[in-house]
């Protein structure tokens, strides 16, 4: 049976302007400058300010002496296009630019890649056509580290059924050894342990070399799990012979692809956005607004307005500019909102980067991270009387500059525990604590856990081994075993 019923509901909706705000907030510097250029070439009426001409403002100030009668029905008040009660409200004041700055050019060094050298060297050998077929195929299937991943039977397949060459598995590895050969020492080994044989092979003959080999060969796994106990009692060797034979295997290139790139530096750039300096005590907080350009509304389409504003006769007006008007009014709203959405979101992100650095004034005076407070999102989210997902998205890949280096915005926020008299701390000053327990460890004796557990109590902070393990890992440091040195 069928029953109608009225239900009321109330739902939240967010407008073009709240979501525009929302994606805007999320995204770093580097990110905005890329988005504002998106935007300005899908948007005509959104131009970058060169020389701000005050002639804008008094064409409008004409403008609204002739428009009391352009009103009817069916049209949009021109008015709310060509007037502003801020001076002018559609312009961004960055002011990030001098005639004092430098401006350099940073030049970018180009390299010959590893497959290309490599293929230079097998033009170098005494290959029939065929060999020459099956090196080029074998340097092909060399991945980015220089590794072969392929099976030597799925490359004899695809020569015979791309290349129409018959050939066997040994004639592909009779190559392959061939091209084992080339530099850089290690490259299309098939595996870790070969790549690091190969390149010991290399070496001019010693003790700790040939140890060195014999190791790789007879006890890699042992070797990668820091075995060292059972390697000498398998090798018969003595400690101090162990220790060379391991460090001259260090010393070893586990990726032979990269070498080519060595020589060249490759810059990540981390452009903060905000700057935080301590000067003579006092903390001065500033957005970094050097890639933002300034913005304006474009004077060819206000003309345009202009031109129709002026027509008293509206009916004179064809279709055809019509519709040009009505693109012209949504194109400036859409200018409008992105902008406003521009200076609100700088807005946000001074506020909240304010009350982090307030929150956190003793860290960001004396650059001591066990000053840091406990934080979580919510905290700044009621201090600013925002919502936590606004605080999120500001603390989303943005960095921020200090005396003491540039941090990602979130490593300042932390739970909290309690320590032996009850205070809450920051567990990023458990953290602090314990790799400076871990990096002052004796090498050839690392701490366990449950040793890391018991200092880390006597300091007054008593943990779980659980945690302690949890926390580790957060910080990238493996267990004792795979710390160990000899």
């Amino acid at each position: 049976m069928l029953n109608q019923s009225l239900q009321q509901k109330l739902l939240q909706k967010l407008s073009p302007q709240q979501i525009l705000l929302m994606k805007l907030l999320q995204i770093p510097s580097m990110a905005l400058e890329e988005r504002i250029k998106q935007e300005i070439e899908e948007n005509p009426v959104l131009e970058i300010e060169d020389d701000y001409n005050k002639e804008s403002e008094e064409s409008d100030q004409r403008i609204d002496e002739n428009n009391e009668d352009s009103k009817n029905d069916n049209d949009v008040d021109i008015n709310d296009y060509l007037e502003d009660d801020e001076v002018p409200s559609y312009r961004l004041n960055a002011g990030n630019a001098s005639a004092d700055d430098s401006h350099k050019e940073i030049p970018f060094a180009s390299a010959t890649g590893f497959q290309e050298a490599l293929l230079t060297q097998l033009a170098l050998k005494d290959f029939s056509p065929q060999l020459n077929v099956i090196g080029s195929t074998i340097i092909g299937n060399l991945d980015e580290a220089g590794y072969l991943q392929r099976e030597i039977s799925a490359m004899v397949d695809d020569l015979a059924f791309t290349q129409g060459i018959t050939t066997t598995e040994e004639e592909v590895l009779h190559v392959l050894k061939s091209i084992q050969e080339f530099e850089p020492p290690g490259i299309a080994a098939r595996n870790l342990q070969e790549c690091l044989t190969l390149q010991l092979q290399r070496i001019e003959p010693s003790l700790s070399v040939n140890l060195g080999i014999l190791i790789l060969q007879k006890c890699f796994d042992e070797f990668t799990k820091k075995h060292y106990d059972k390697i000498q009692k398998r090798t018969h060797c003595t400690e101090e012979e162990l220790r060379n034979a391991v460090n001259e295997i260090l010393k070893l290139n586990p990726k032979p692809g990269n070498a080519y790139s060595e020589n060249i530096t490759t810059n990540h750039y981390v452009i903060p956005d905000f700057i935080i300096e301590n000067i003579d005590g006092k903390l001065e907080l500033t957005l970094n607004q050097r890639n933002m350009p300034e913005l304006r509304l474009s004077r060819t389409y206000i003309d345009m307005l202009e031109s129709y504003s002026d027509s008293r006769n509206k009916k004179e007006q064809s279709n055809s500019q019509r519709d040009a008007v009505v693109f012209i009014k949504q194109k400036i709203d859409s200018a409008r909102w992105f902008i406003d959405a521009i200076k609100q979101r700088q807005t946000t992100l001074y506020t909240t980067m304010k009350a982090i650095m307030d929150y956190q004034r003793n860290y960001f005076l004396e650059g001591d991270e066990t000053l840091l407070k406990p934080m979580i999102l919510k905290d700044i989210a009621e201090k600013l009387g925002l919502d936590i997902s606004t605080i999120s998205r500001v603390a989303n890949s943005k960095y921020v500059q200090t005396p003491y280096g540039t941090f990602l915005l979130k490593s300042f926020f932390s739970e909290s525990i309690q320590n032996d008299q009850g205070e809450e701390i920051s567990t990023r000053e458990i953290k602090k604590i314990l790799s400076d327990c871990i990096e002052a460890e004796e090498k050839n004796k690392p701490l366990t856990d449950e040793e890391l557990t018991l200092i880390l109590k006597d300091k007054g902070y008593p943990i779980a081994r659980r945690t302690v393990a949890k926390y580790r890992e957060q910080l990238n440091i493996p267990v004792a075993r795979l710390r160990k040195t000899i």
